[in-house]
């Protein structure tokens, strides 16, 4: 059975946002049950520039019938998920790697034996599905994933970040017909054909800790100086070399650990494999020399994200950032500035090519970001492909530079790096990623396609650091052409050294290790370059295990630009090595039958992430209002609830399929702005109403493809604030809502719901005989 979640009524969530002595600690306990989700705990062991991460996420069952329960999580996007297990009372089961669809198939068929069962499967490198299904009335489980991962080191600073929430993300596209493959609030499209599995429900804003959150990192310098040890977002305690996260802390932004290392040096460690195959994994790092030859002339293409997910503190920080990075240019560059959302703009004063970076330019540009504010949705392909296309015209004697200024908030990953690829050519793309629960494995994606670098900014405050250390790497890296040797297959190697970041390289060797590893390279004037590096011997599985994950995401994304051909490499490397990958999935099965087969299905909640404003426009954000399942769209912006899901049917196994579900069949309206809480009578609904009337009189004179969103977004609106609102008072209202959503020619409606919030807002009714001739 379905569990479907409806909005609430203001009475009821009068009774909610409290905890209960039965409901658990830090538990959300409504009339109508709990979060089954009860507690995350992360607990890491840092070594050197490599982490070892145990996440157990706990469950509990308050119903009294056998509950499956689905979550929708992130883990770091350059980890390697290497083992899973659950633990249910006294009894632990360990997890099977198998092909994703076999796994599904092990699944469904423990879960319809009535046995205890678990499965973690990979939707984006980012963002994981973990279902958990058979557990008893009031019985608790654990599911505890492995992971291993390099940290970042730049600049003398090593970075462990653990995300904790996904976060929204803009879906574009057509709607598909057919059920959907996830438990999602959006709609499968033909961009995103797996948006339902990575769209969980969002809790409203304001509801007490439903999780615990626990976590710990102990810090093993190997060898390194340590200096300060930082945490960004979290309140943590540090007691010598561990650091736990204050209770209390909530799971709705990136865990954000930085350790200041002095010492480090270039090295190489081959690790040979285990069962004596003759093979080995090899780790090298390489220091990047000083500059020394001045930063070539530039061609910059600069592009701001204004979406509506920017808004608040990401806006203003986005703004700062970007007009940082113009005011790094000279006369002797060239450059574009390009904000975005749904729409492209460019600065009026400074036309639609590439200008010189002149200090008129430069003022022009940056009062043109001055100005720029959040709105719409997060339209990302048409944008690059206008930035690569002034790149690809430019003079050949400049190198250029392509600046993504952005959350990365998007679902269609896949369909922008397949399209954009082609157009990359020489240009390096650098992403300036700007959230407290940023979609860094996206616009670390993104580049790596384009040969450059990948800055994370959680917060205001450290956006000074962060640009100080972005100016320096949006010239003309130290080195280029870098090949090294011996050579390796998988994962393609880096091409390029910037200033401050060491180069980190992964591959595989045959027969013995060799005694030394040779990195070359042309420096900014031209000049040969090369470093030589001796073999050290370990046996450390982590350098396996993160070659692997490296050599799987490479993999994956030449399988989303197009090399269908990939597939079955994918699922070979990813049994052979043991590291889980999105053709793969970890499936445990306790052989106890506990229950007929018969389950509540539960969909999780996740918290709006940090930061976040509630009205976020262009935006939409479908909130869960309590436990129970995934809402509709429709139901979560008080529109009727959709006829009530079909039992589950077992489908298609590729990469984004999933169990499907069957739904209303008639897409539904994505709203922009958020919804409003009800007016507390009729007097402040007319003053709401009056406003509507003059946004639609001041829009009046928009193109009818927009027109007909803004009558969406109205009719959204007015969804909420006459929801459980009865009586002839409020009749024509309700009756224009359901006129909007029927559809037809946008000037009849538009002039309809002119004549209809007029109405109301004096207090006088249109009339019935009036609404007939409309449908007529």
């Amino acid at each position: 059975m379905t569990i479907s979640v409806a909005p609430m009524k203001a009475a009821e969530a009068d009774r909610v946002g409290r905890t209960t002595e039965d409901a658990g600690v830090g538990a959300l306990r409504t009339e109508r049950g709990n979060l089954p989700l009860e507690h995350l705990d992360v607990r890491a062991e840092v070594t050197g520039l490599i982490g070892r991460v145990v996440l157990t996420a706990g469950f509990v069952n308050t119903y009294d019938t056998a509950l499956e329960a689905t979550y929708v999580f992130p883990l770091p996007d350059r980890a390697a998920v290497t083992g899973m297990k659950m633990t249910a009372g006294d009894r632990t089961v360990e997890a099977d790697l198998q092909e994703r669809a076999q796994a599904r198939q092990t699944y469904d068929d423990a879960i319809a034996a009535g046995k205890r069962a678990s499965i973690v499967e990979e939707e984006r490198p980012d963002v994981f599905t973990m279902r958990v299904g058979n557990i008893p009335a009031g019985e608790r489980v654990k599911v505890e994933l492995s992971l291993v991962g390099p940290l970042v080191f730049e600049d003398g600073a090593a970075t462990f970040r653990f995300p904790l929430v996904v976060a929204p993300r803009y879906v574009p596209g057509s709607a598909l017909p057919g059920p959907s493959v996830g438990d999602g609030y959006a709609q499968d499209t033909d961009l995103v054909p797996d948006a339902s599995r990575i769209t969980p429900p969002v809790l409203l804003p304001g509801f007490p800790n439903p999780v615990r959150l626990g976590i710990g990192v102990e810090i093993d310098p190997a060898g390194l100086e340590l200096g300060e040890v930082r945490s960004s977002l979290h309140t943590v305690v540090t007691e010598g070399n561990s650091v736990t996260v204050a209770p209390g802390e909530r799971v709705d932004r990136d865990f954000v650990l930085r350790l200041a290392y002095a010492g480090n040096s270039s090295a190489v460690v081959c690790v040979p494999d285990e069962d004596d195959s003759g093979e080995g994994t090899y780790q090298l790092t390489v220091l990047p020399p000083e500059p020394e030859a001045p930063v070539r002339p530039r061609d910059v293409v600069l592009l701001l994200d204004r979406s509506g997910s920017m808004s608040g503190w990401k806006m203003v920080a986005a703004r700062r950032a970007a007009a940082r990075i113009v005011d790094t240019l000279t006369a002797d560059d060239t450059f574009s500035v390009i904000s975005f959302d749904d729409r492209v703009e460019r600065p009026d004063t400074l036309g639609s090519g590439l200008v010189t970076g002149t200090d008129r330019h430069r003022f022009r540009a940056v009062e043109h970001l001055a100005a720029v504010q959040a709105r719409g949705g997060t339209e990302l392909y048409e944008p690059l492909r206008q930035g690569l296309g002034l790149l690809a015209d430019a003079r050949s004697e400049r190198d250029p530079v392509l600046v993504l200024v952005t959350d990365g908030q998007v679902g269609n990953e896949d369909q922008v790096l397949r399209d954009i690829a082609p157009m990359i050519n020489r240009t390096r793309v650098h992403a300036v990623g700007i959230d407290t629960a940023v979609n860094a494995g996206f616009l670390g994606r993104l580049a790596a396609a384009g040969a450059g670098r990948c800055e994370l900014v959680e917060s205001e405050d450290r956006l000074d650091e962060a640009m100080t250390h972005i100016q320096r790497r949006i010239g003309a890296p130290v080195i280029t052409d870098v090949v090294v040797s011996p050579a390796s297959d998988l994962p393609r190697q880096p091409t390029a050294v910037y200033p401050g970041v060491p180069l980190v390289a992964f591959g595989r060797y045959s027969g013995a290790a060799p005694d030394s590893f040779t990195v070359r390279g042309r420096t900014r004037d031209g000049s040969d370059w090369q470093e030589t590096v001796a073999v050290r011997e370990h046996t450390s599985a982590a350098v396996r295990a993160q070659w692997a994950r490296a050599a799987l995401r490479d993999l994956e994304d030449r399988y989303a630009i197009g090399d269908r051909s990939l597939e079955e490499s994918i699922v070979r490397t990813s049994l052979r090595f043991g590291v889980l990958c999105r053709f793969t999935a970890f499936v445990a099965v306790d052989e106890r039958i506990v229950s007929d087969g018969t389950v509540h299905r539960v969909v999780q909640p996740v918290e709006q992430p940090a930061g976040w404003e509630r009205q976020a426009p262009g935006f939409p954000m479908p909130m869960a209002s309590f436990a129970g399942g995934a809402p509709s769209v429709a139901a979560a912006f008080g529109a009727a609830p959709p006829p009530p899901a079909a039992p589950m049917a077992r489908g298609d196994m590729r990469p984004g399929a999933a169990p499907k579900r069957m739904r209303a069949s008639a897409p539904v309206a994505m709203p922009r702005p958020m919804p409003v809480p009800p007016p507390a009578d009729s007097g402040d609904l007319r003053e709401v109403v009056a406003l509507e009337v003059r946004r639609l009189e001041k829009d009046a004179a928009l193109p009818t493809w927009e027109r007909r969103d803004l009558l969406d977004d109205l009719a959204s609106r007015l969804g909420t604030l006459v929801a459980g609102r009865q009586g002839a008072e409020y009749a024509p209202l309700h009756g224009l809502i359901s006129e909007i959503t029927a559809g037809g020619d946008v000037d009849a409606l538009w002039a309809r719901a002119l004549e209809v919030l007029r109405g109301f807002g004096t207090g006088k009714t249109a009339e019935p005989e009036r609404r007939k001739r409309f449908w007529r």
